[in-house]
């Protein structure tokens, strides 16, 4: 079983910092792609940053500048530092990663889901 784990967040000022981090563990073969979303109260999930497993790196355009993800392939863990943070930035991230496995036959690659991690900046 995969399953992707993530920590920090927790409640900061606006103009403050925070930093995220979500590890991949589990029978898995290798992990790929991995990035972070957020879904604020009545809004629909939605793109923050992404990394692929060379490095290469996007961002949502609300936060180019002041999000910085990054990734430790060893470790198969991935990092999203938040600085200058907004009110709007508000919202629970959730870590996602695409993992290959074993499958009969052969290798599948499946999207897996972290279990949120509550950010809210207060103004």
């Amino acid at each position: 079983q995969v399953q992707l784990v993530e920590s920090g967040g927790g409640l900061v000022q606006a103009g403050g910092s925070l930093r995220l981090s979500c590890v991949a563990s589990g029978n898995l073969l290798s992990v790929n792609a991995m990035g972070w979303y957020r879904q604020a109260p009545g809004k629909q999930r939605e793109s923050v940053a992404g990394i692929t497993s060379g490095g290469s790196t996007n961002y949502a355009d609300s936060v180019k500048g002041r999000f910085t993800i990054s990734r430790d392939n060893a470790k198969n863990t991935v990092h999203l530092q938040m600085d200058s943070l907004k009110p709007e930035d508000t919202a629970v991230y959730f870590c996602n990663a695409d993992i290959s496995v074993l499958a009969t036959g052969g290798m599948d690659v499946y999207k897996y889901w972290g279990q949120g991690a509550q950010v809210t900046v207060s103004s």
